[in-house]
């Protein structure tokens, strides 16, 4: 490790950015803090992504507030996925203390105790805050496999079932409709309506029903439904102008880790989609914090790494940053890690021999540099980390030992008085609060199922010697208008206002169709 002046130079030089920037610390050497060398990253840059990695406590959680509230009060929508519950005390004001003190002394950082806008949120209702659902038709086939554990055989087959919904028109809003179009697919009555797609295998759609069943008895069911969440919300800023950080709790749901960590990618999927081309802007319309990221990535299909790599790699020019948050950089596939030229990397630990691996591994993805990292990563201390980011003109910034900057706001959960106050305040909670059942596939095939003519009600056959029957009138007239009833069901259907509020604008950008894109989602249009 260098104490050189030269070096100390060369990270003020490389840090001294001329536009807005988000303050993270200030550079140390030999353990001493050197306030007059601050490290920064440019507000311009959140849009290209970034990683927060390092071992458990070590600092992880205080960087995103840190970083959230800076990117608040500049104006910008932040995103927090809240897993342990301790993100809630951005809406709070900070404490002093005398560890904060010795903190910004040392670092000589102005510090205030500040709140900033805040809206909670919790996945389907489960905990304090405005609850967030998605319809199964907007989830989609790919992201639905991941949450089932399907292999690619099965996904591709649960494609077909959604394929053949959309074409009907058939909202699926909820876990029992997906079920009753499986199990139409595969009765008597419905094999006929996938000739010349391939067909569903009955062994196939057994294990999808099952996994759907366990799904459900887990109590996925309020995950799924209606009023769905419209994730422009996620972009306000508050009467101040400062962007609103929407904070979701997902402490409810730890146990589902592939659920709550696939139902943000359905929301970065979301915002993929209705979000216009803006290029390269000054700020970012949003800066998405992803958690615990290594379980989005556990056990993915092909087809779903790949679609979370373009997503990564495309989202950048609609405006939206996205941050990875980690303990190393080797829990993230190597494509999407290419993407993230922002890099905060707090202490790791080498333990064992995996550890060492991690270590060599998360070295090997800096700049050159005049630190020896294999060193420097297993001495950080809590609240430092090593950082490199992008500069305005897009080139890496030297790597530079950083003790970071206190947040201002509460550095533990907010009061159970504040968040009730401020979810009972919200502009918004009214519009998601109360969940609803409209018709959709369950019902349109229940309906189906029973205006079907039963054997009782066939023509009975003709007489010997030509002479019909004294109904015969009658009967005739109502079997042709039955066709005419089952052919004109999905115009029918297609005219109602359910499927039209499902389609997308042909015009608009990567396609608002209901057929699908990138993770398989479809969207109502607003």
């Amino acid at each position: 490790m260098t104490t050189s002046e030269d070096a100390l130079a060369q990270i003020k030089a490389g840090y001294g950015f001329s536009g807005a920037a988000l303050e993270l610390g200030v550079a140390v050497t030999d353990g001493k803090a050197h306030p007059d060398v601050p490290v920064r990253l440019p507000l311009s840059m959140m849009n290209r992504h970034g990683l927060v990695a390092g071992a458990t406590g070590t600092g992880k959680t205080k960087t995103l507030q840190l970083m959230a509230e800076q990117l608040s009060a500049q104006g910008v929508p932040v995103f927090l996925a809240d897993i342990k519950g301790d993100l809630s005390g951005v809406a709070t004001a900070g404490q002093p203390g005398d560890r904060v003190t010795a903190r910004t002394s040392d670092i000589g950082q102005q510090w205030t105790p500040t709140a900033y806008p805040t809206e909670f949120y919790a996945l389907a209702g489960l905990g304090k805050g405005v609850p967030v659902r998605a319809t199964i038709t907007s989830f989609g086939p790919t992201l639905l496999s991941k949450v089932l554990g399907l292999n690619e055989t099965q996904e591709s087959s649960l494609g077909l079932v959604f394929h053949w919904a959309d074409s009907q028109g058939m909202s699926l809003l909820d876990l029992k409709d997906l079920r009753a179009v499986i199990s139409h697919l595969t009765s008597k009555e419905g094999k006929a309506d996938l000739e010349g797609l391939g067909g569903l295998s009955s062994a196939t759609a057994g294990v999808i029903l099952r996994n759907l069943v366990a799904f459900s008895d887990q109590g996925a069911d309020a995950f799924f439904g209606e009023p769905e969440f419209d994730t422009a919300d996620l972009l306000r800023t508050s009467s101040d102008g400062r962007g609103v950080v929407s904070c979701l709790e997902l402490a409810a749901v730890q146990d589902k880790p592939a659920l709550f960590s696939t139902f943000l990618m359905w929301l970065l999927a979301d915002l993929f989609h209705d979000l216009p081309e803006v290029g390269d802007i000054d700020k970012p319309k949003l800066v998405f914090f992803f958690d615990e990221a290594h379980l989005l990535f556990d056990d993915a299909s092909k087809a779903f790494l790949d679609a979370i790599q373009q997503t990564v790699r495309l989202i950048r020019s609609k405006g939206v940053g996205i941050f990875f948050v980690t303990q190393t950089p080797k829990d993230v596939p190597n494509d999407v890690l290419a993407q993230l030229g922002n890099r905060v990397q707090h202490a790791l630990r080498a333990f064992t021999p995996d550890d060492a691996k991690a270590l060599k591994a998360t070295v090997q993805t800096f700049p050159h540099s005049s630190y020896d990292l294999e060193e420097l990563l297993t001495q950080l201390g809590t609240g430092e980390g090593v950082v490199t980011v992008l500069s305005e003109n897009g080139a890496p910034t030297p790597v530079a030992w950083t003790r970071m900057r206190a947040p201002q706001s509460l550095m533990a959960p907010s009061p159970d008085a504040t968040i009730d106050a401020t979810v009972s305040g919200s502009s918004i909670v009214g519009k998601y609060a109360q969940a609803i059942d409209r018709e959709s596939a369950y019902e349109m095939l229940n309906t189906k199922l029973q205006q079907a003519p039963t054997p009782a009600e066939a023509p009975a056959p003709a007489p010997s010697g030509g002479q019909q029957p004294a109904q015969a009138p009658q009967e005739a007239p109502r079997s042709a208008p039955r066709a005419k009833e089952d052919k004109g069901m999905i115009a029918n259907v297609a005219g109602s206002p359910a499927f039209k509020s499902m389609m997308r604008s042909a015009g608009s950008a990567l396609g608002r169709e209901i057929t699908r894109s990138l993770f398989g989602t479809a969207r109502r249009r607003r």
